[in-house]
C-alpha cells in the first residue's frame, strides 16, 4: 500500500484572503537522514518541497525565516563550530531561493542558527563564524533549552536541559550576542516561562523571541480557557509580558511533543484549529499586543496536524476581528521587523 505523502498540498483549502503578504517567522528544511534525534528518518524537506507546499497552500507568502532543527551539521572540526555547517546549509537554500528560479517568495531570507550559548563569552568566536556562514542572512541564534521530566517527541528527558534558562553561563553566551546584533529565539514550555521571564529581565538589551506560545503541555486535553494547564500558562505569558523585549510567535500549535516528529500528517480543517487554537492566540494577542506578536508556521513540523493551507487559513479566520494595522503586523509587519528583514511586497 501507498503511504500517502505528508507534504502533498495539492488538496488544500482554498486560501481565504489571498492577496493579504505574510512573512512566515518559523519554518525548517532538513535531510536528516539516520542522524540520531527528534526528527531521524522523518521524510527530506528541502527548498523544492517548501516552495511546492507554499505554491499550493494559494497563500501569499513573500519571505521567511529558517529557524535551526540540528541539520547538516558539520562532520569534522571542532564540536562547537558543527553548527555553523547548518548555516551554511540554509544560506545555499536561501541562495537558491534568491536567484528567482524557485519563485517569487524569499525563502530564508533570514536565519536563526545555533551555538552552544553555555560556554558564556568563549561562544563569540562561534558568532562570529556564525555571522560570516550566514553571508548578511544570520539574525538570531536558538539553544536546545525546552524540558520537560516526561520527554519530548518519544525520546526520554535530557537533564542536561534542565534549568539552562537559569544557568549564569548561559546568560553570559545571551549577553555576549549583543555585540553582534543578534537576536535569541526561545523554544520552552509553559513549565519554564518563570525562567524565561527571569532571563529576560536578567538581559534586557537582548531581543528575546518565544517560540510557539511557550508550548502549553498537554494541549489536545487543555485547550479550554478554564482548565488548569491554561490559567498557568495565561499566568506565566501575562508575567513575560512586562519585559518589553520579549515578543512572540503564534503557532507550533499543530506538533505532538509526545510522538516522533516523522510520523504520517494529519487532516485538521482550518475550522477545526481555529476552533481549538483561538483562546490561546486571542490571549497572547491580548497580552502582549499585536506588534509583538507574529503568526508562523513551523513547517513542516506541524504538518502532523493539518497542511500549510490550513494552518494559515485557521490563523486568518481567527485573526478575522482585527483591525487592519493588527493583521498586517501579525502576518507580516512585527516579523519583518525583529528579523530586520527589509521591505519587500
Amino acid at each position: 500500500m501507498n503511504t500517502p505523502d505528508r507534504f502533498d498540498n495539492t488538496r488544500d483549502e482554498r486560501a481565504l484572503d489571498p492577496a493579504r503578504v505574510i512573512v512566515d517567522p518559523h519554518h525548517h528544511l532538513w535531510d536528516h537522514g539516520d542522524a540520531a534525534g527528534v526528527a531521524s528518518g522523518s521524510k527530506p524537506f528541502l527548498l523544492q518541497d517548501f516552495v511546492r507546499v507554499i505554491d499550493d497552500s494559494g497563500h501569499r507568502v513573500t519571505r521567511t525565516v529558517y529557524v535551526e532543527c540540528s541539520s547538516m551539521y558539520r562532520r569534522e572540526g571542532p564540536r562547537e563550530f558543527a553548527p555553523i555547517g547548518e548555516t551554511e546549509f540554509a544560506n545555499g537554500m536561501a541562495a537558491m531561493s534568491a536567484s528567482g528560479r524557485y519563485g517569487d517568495c524569499c525563502v530564508a531570507a533570514g536565519i536563526v542558527g545555533s551555538a552552544n550559548l553555555r560556554l558564556g563569552a568563549n561562544v563569540a568566536p562561534i558568532l562570529e563564524a556564525q555571522v560570516a556562514a550566514g553571508n548578511g542572512r544570520l539574525r538570531g541564534i536558538r539553544f536546545p533549552t525546552a524540558y520537560a521530566d516526561a520527554g519530548l517527541f518519544g525520546q526520554p528527558p535530557d537533564p542536561t536541559r534542565k534549568g539552562i534558562l537559569l544557568e549564569a553561563a548561559f546568560r553570559d553566551g545571551v549577553r555576549t550576542m549583543q555585540r553582534f546584533g543578534l537576536s535569541l529565539d526561545v523554544w520552552c514550555l509553559h513549565t519554564q516561562l518563570g525562567e524565561l521571564a527571569d532571563l529576560a529581565s536578567s538581559c534586557a538589551d537582548v531581543t528575546i523571541i518565544l517560540d510557539h506560545l511557550g508550548t502549553p503541555l498537554q494541549l489536545d486535553a487543555s485547550s479550554e480557557p478554564n482548565s488548569e494547564v491554561f490559567t498557568h500558562w495565561r499566568a506565566g505569558m501575562t508575567e513575560l509580558a512586562r519585559r518589553p523585549n520579549v515578543v512572540v510567535k503564534l503557532g507550533g500549535l499543530g506538533m505532538d511533543v509526545t510522538a516522533p516528529i516523522g510520523r504520517a500528517g494529519g487532516q485538521a480543517n482550518s475550522s477545526e484549529l481555529a476552533r481549538e487554537w483561538q483562546p490561546y492566540i486571542e490571549t497572547c494577542i491580548d497580552i502582549f499586543g499585536a506588534g509583538r506578536c507574529m503568526f508562523e508556521s513551523n513547517y513542516p513540523v506541524d504538518s502532523t496536524t493539518c497542511t500549510y493551507g490550513a494552518l494559515w487559513n485557521a490563523f486568518k479566520s481567527i485573526a478575522a476581528a482585527c483591525s487592519e494595522d493588527e493583521k498586517t503586523a501579525l502576518f507580516s509587519g512585527t516579523a519583518t521587523a525583529v528579523y530586520r528583514l527589509g521591505s519587500r511586497a
